[in-house]
């Protein structure tokens, strides 16, 4: 449920209203001494702030993306040694008796 802000147009009071959406716009001015009519008053909201270096980039990339990311920027070969070529074991040499 929104905060709505509200101006009371007889005697400049400013007030917050916490209610739904659904519910109807204030009319009277809550101050026992006004009797005039408010007007809610546009507002821009509560916007979000991501901290951080690279939020899309950590939250929501696989790790496929990630590593060829790596590897197309050269990071991934100065992070990771190569790895060793598999050796192949030796043929036997075949005796002729």
């Amino acid at each position: 449920m929104p905060n709505y802000d509200y101006e009371c147009q007889k005697c400049g009071t400013r007030f917050e209203v916490f209610q739904s959406m659904n519910d109807a716009k204030l009319t009277d001015c809550p101050a026992e001494s006004c009797d005039g009519a408010v007007k809610r008053l546009l507002g821009t909201g509560g916007g979000i702030i991501f901290k951080g270096s690279g939020f899309y980039q950590t939250d929501y990339r696989s790790s496929s993306y990630q590593a060829g990311a790596k590897a197309d920027s050269g990071v991934a070969k100065s992070e990771t040694p190569a790895p060793a070529p598999a050796k192949s074991p030796a043929p036997a040499a075949a005796s002729s008796d």
